[in-house]
């Protein structure tokens, strides 16, 4: 799991309009937001009576069950930098000759998987094995923060509250769907999941059950993750077989707004089939 830009300067996971649906699906509370912990424990409350009112089970909100403010969190928050370094600079740190040589063998080993991703979703292997690459090293890297006490933490905090209880609100249909067990969310400091990373509400909006086993299981499962990586760029807009030249940009965007970042996916991709 990789340091995250500035939510700020880039939300990543989705685009502003998603973000402002995300809002909008949120909660209303009563208790307010703040920036120590002194209210957590009455806005939890209020949320958790939100929720049940949306439709959330009791046995979903059970993970909130304990939950506190997380101090460690708030810190990771608000010391995100913008990433300044130069192209050159990023890749040499995030484009290894050790993760080209595992994404050339990843490709390898999951031919057919990959082949049949992208006769259903359009998109090609090179790039779904590359956002692998980059995001958790392949799986080896997907954090261990417990993802509910972490977006409860976020949504109560002032900073972002609407978008975090969002977040917090998918992550808790992410388990009552059954997706994933209570136990088995844990991930990034904000709330990322999985193998490729998704936000709870690109979670829910884009994670597809490819292996058939009756849940979109983005921890485990890298049938599971490559599919719904490329149901994720599908839905940015993602057309074409291309990534080089400027090619899919806007689905690429959809993924991670910085530049960089998306220059450095298209910039993996290409050396995996060179």
């Amino acid at each position: 799991m990789f340091p995250r830009f500035d939510w700020q300067a880039a939300l990543t996971r989705g685009s502003l309009v998603f973000t402002l649906l995300s809002a909008l699906a949120a909660p209303a509370l009563a208790a307010p937001c703040g920036d120590d912990g002194a209210g957590f424990a009455a806005w939890l409350s209020d949320f958790r009576k939100a929720a049940a009112a949306q439709g959330i089970s009791p046995r979903a909100l059970a993970a909130l069950d304990g939950a506190k403010y997380d101090t460690s969190v708030i810190r990771l928050d608000r010391n995100q930098r913008h990433f300044s370094v130069s192209f050159e600079e990023f890749i040499a740190k995030r484009v290894s000759a050790g993760r080209i040589s595992q994404g050339k063998a990843k490709l390898k080993q999951h031919a057919d998987l990959l082949a049949r991703i992208e006769s259903r979703y359009g998109v090609p292997g090179p790039i779904l094995v590359a956002i692998w690459g980059m995001e958790t090293d392949y799986g080896a890297n997907q954090g261990n923060k417990p993802v509910f006490q972490s977006l409860a933490t976020l949504a109560y905090d002032c900073r972002r509250s609407e978008f975090f209880t969002g977040q917090l609100l998918d992550a808790l249909r992410i388990a009552q769907r059954g997706d994933l067990s209570i136990g088995e969310m844990r991930g990034a400091w904000a709330g990322e999941l999985g193998q490729t990373q998704f936000m709870p509400t690109s979670y829910v909006r884009f994670a597809v059950d490819f292996d058939g086993n009756g849940r979109a299981d983005l921890i485990r499962s890298p049938a599971d993750v490559l599919a719904s990586t490329a149901n994720y760029l599908r839905g940015y807009g993602w057309s074409g077989k291309s990534w080089e030249n400027g090619a899919n940009a806007g689905a690429l965007a959809g993924w991670n707004k910085a530049g960089v970042y998306q220059k450095a996916i298209a910039y993996f991709a290409t050396r995996l089939v060179n």
